[in-house]
């Protein structure tokens, strides 16, 4: 490229490229692929392709962003701002200029395919004990005979008609509406009474409609489940991308992001509130109910996440020994944190962690499937960019984490993006072509069935997702594409034509067209070592456990429930067991959360159980990195897997030395 250049970053997708200085950065996104609404072709008419420009150092892609890269606010602009509004850190990408390096954050409003959040609860049934109740009573009428204040007058009342205890405090906010609804209704109220402890709302006459959400803070998206608290029944469920995205893919990167900035921690904690606040608007809006009526949280997330929306400092966990802050439960007003949304007296409620990188959703893991409670060795894996690994029964209990990174996400691959409408889920290679046939999401229809390019006409083939990841690397390999060391193999006849050059390697051609779709070494070597560290955690497990097999695996998370259990045994992303006792539960983390929030019984049985769990820190055992070493074969190098060769014709390479593997291959954290 002649003339002076410059490197534009573009999150949460990660894609970068090298652009002619005045470039604008709308065209910058559509020359590298990256999904930036545009209606009215650049003219600044519609305002659907805004962005904001991140400033900051940027070691990772090793540029510096500065606000003098990107020219300053024009006409256009300013002409969109007094009709419609343009945020003082908002700018349109079709008329903002490309003067320097810079990073670019593309927000959800701004991409065409609007992410499609697949991490919903199930709505299995739970035994109804809410922290909160409401109570019904009719108190005696101020008079010059008995001068009693309100409060006490609705206190004696609550004692006396539903034996409560006596001078129940009343949250300073709960009391400022007091006074006017004993009178709208003739000194007929109801009140909310938490853990018959402290009133935290009232309504004049008779209310009966109370709920709560139960909100999972995931490193990727944030799930939230509105419940009624009376019935269980589950009201709505609605999820966003966790919007700390911009700030690092993973735990470790947005640690990094707070030492590195001044103010960054609160940077990611109001980031995070905001987002909480926004799906609290929008769930409750999609459930018709009031936000007055929300009485109850309960937020379940790793100890990073956990501690960044508490507004506490998660340095510490960013190294060795990895202490959090507290890893006992939390039980405070949803005012301590911030939230706008609901009543500022409404309860939230935090499981206790586990330790260091174990948090508060695999705890609620752990009691939506309760392995505490079986005979059979269990093995429960959550999926995720921190992975979280349950291991035991009723005997003894085991948990560890592992660093598998953004990867199976498909952040940070050639082609990789998040699930969205366009992204390849779903791989097969046919043995003898060696040609891909492949689904999308929004489309029901395979690549090699009639109509599918009209189907997907509207939204094209963008990518591919996780789950498409996993599969199609599995598949080169049992294909013979790859071998046992991950390489992938040269072109060596005229039935692999599919398999091009790539440098001084060779990358594997899912789709060609406009928008060629493949699978580079590099990204290989990036799912390996996210497989990887995953494997030498549970085998790490294994080893302290004293068994050489697990009874039943459980896949949980949003991604776990789209990942086919026999390509995950291929890609030796879990140990082998017999294919019938692999299960996938989609989000146990919040189908937990789901549970804490309707039940008191629920919460001091968690509590109970964690103190029992022995927690296992990867990162100073000696053992993991020959473990990991191993697993950076597929399936594994050393570990056979007989279940899986009843069901799958597994190439004669499956098990190789690690010889090469060792000299070439270091585990990442």
């Amino acid at each position: 490229m002649t003339g002076t250049t410059h490197t534009v970053v573009f999150l949460p997708s990660g894609k970068s490229g090298q652009f002619k200085k005045g470039s604008s950065v709308l065209q910058c996104a559509q020359k590298l692929g990256v999904d930036v609404d545009s209606v009215c072709g650049g003219r600044g008419i519609c305002g659907r392709c805004k962005v904001r420009h991140v400033v900051g150092d940027f070691p990772k892609f090793n540029i510096v962003s500065v606000e003098e890269n990107v020219s300053p606010r024009c006409d256009a602009e300013d002409r969109y701002d007094q009709r419609s509004g343009l945020d003082e850190d908002m700018r349109l990408s079709c008329h903002s200029q490309l003067l320097g390096d810079m990073v670019i954050d593309v927000p959800p409003e701004s991409q065409l395919h609007k992410q499609c959040v697949r991490k919903q609860t199930d709505t299995r049934s739970v035994a109804i004990d809410p922290a909160i109740r409401l109570y019904y009573v009719e108190v005696e009428a101020a008079s010059f005979e008995n001068p009693m204040g309100d409060m006490e007058r609705l206190q004696m009342a609550l004692s006396q008609q539903w034996d409560l205890p006596p001078h129940l405090p009343m949250d300073l906010a709960a009391l400022k509406n007091l006074q006017k609804n004993l009178r709208k209704k003739n000194w007929c109220i109801t009140a909310a009474v938490q853990n018959a402890e402290k009133i935290i709302a009232t309504w004049p006459g008779f209310h009966d409609r109370m709920f709560g959400v139960a909100i999972d803070v995931g490193s990727t998206t944030i799930a939230a489940t509105l419940c009624d608290l009376a019935t269980g029944d589950v009201v709505a469920q609605l999820g966003l991308m966790n919007p700390q995205i911009r700030f690092g893919e993973d735990l470790m990167s947005r640690i990094s992001f707070i030492m590195m900035n001044q103010g960054g921690a609160d940077q990611l904690t109001a980031s995070v509130r905001q987002a909480v606040d926004q799906l609290l608007l929008d769930v409750c809006r999609d459930g018709g109910v009031d936000l007055g009526d929300v009485l109850a949280l309960t937020c379940v997330g790793n100890p990073v996440m956990v501690q960044i929306l508490l507004g506490l400092d998660p340095i510490e966990l960013g190294g060795a020994p990895f202490a959090s802050v507290s890893s006992s439960a939390f039980e405070l007003d949803v005012a301590a944190i911030g939230l706008e949304a609901i009543l500022k007296t409404a309860s939230l409620y935090i499981p206790p962690a586990i330790a260091g990188h174990v948090g508060a959703d695999a705890a609620a893991v752990i009691l939506s499937e309760a392995p505490y409670a079986s005979d059979k060795i269990t093995l429960i894996v959550d999926v995720g960019t921190n992975a979280e690994i349950i291991l035991g029964n009723k005997q003894h209990l085991m948990a560890a984490s592992s660093p598998t990174g953004p990867a199976f996400e498909g952040a940070e691959l050639s082609c990789g993006q998040r699930a969205t409408k366009g992204a390849i889920e779903r791989v097969r290679i046919d043995r003898d072509t060696f040609e891909a046939r492949y689904k999308v999401i929004g489309c029901d229809l395979w690549s090699n069935d009639a109509g599918f390019e009209d189907n997907i006409q509207d939204f094209g083939v963008s990518g591919i997702c996780g789950s498409g990841i996993i599969e199609v690397i599995a598949e080169m390999y049992l294909s013979g594409l790859i071998d046992a060391k991950g390489t992938i193999l040269s072109a060596s006849d005229k039935n692999k034509s599919c398999v091009k050059t790539d440098g001084r390697t060779w990358c594997y051609v899912i789709r060609s067209g406009d928008i060629e779709i493949t699978i580079t070494q590099n990204d290989v070597r990036a799912v390996q070592l996210a497989k990887a560290a995953l494997y030498a955690g549970i085998k790490l497990l294994m080893d302290k456990l004293n068994v050489s097999k697990v009874d039943q695996i459980t896949l949980a998370g949003g991604f776990g429930n789209f990942i086919d259990p026999v390509y995950a045994v291929v890609l030796g992303l879990i140990p082998d067991c017999n294919l019938g006792k692999i299960k996938s539960v989609g989000n146990a983390a919040g189908t937990g959360a789901r549970m804490l929030l309707l039940s008191l019984d629920a919460r001091q049985e968690l509590e109970s159980v964690a103190e029992k769990i022995e927690k296992i820190e990867t990162a100073v055992e000696a053992s993991f990195q020959q473990h990991f070493v191993d697993a950076m074969a597929f399936p594994h190098a050393r570990d056979a897997f007989p279940e899986l060769a009843k069901v799958v014709q597994l190439p004669d390479n499956a098990h190789r030395s690690t010889t090469q593997l060792k000299r070439s291959n270091r585990r990442r954290r």
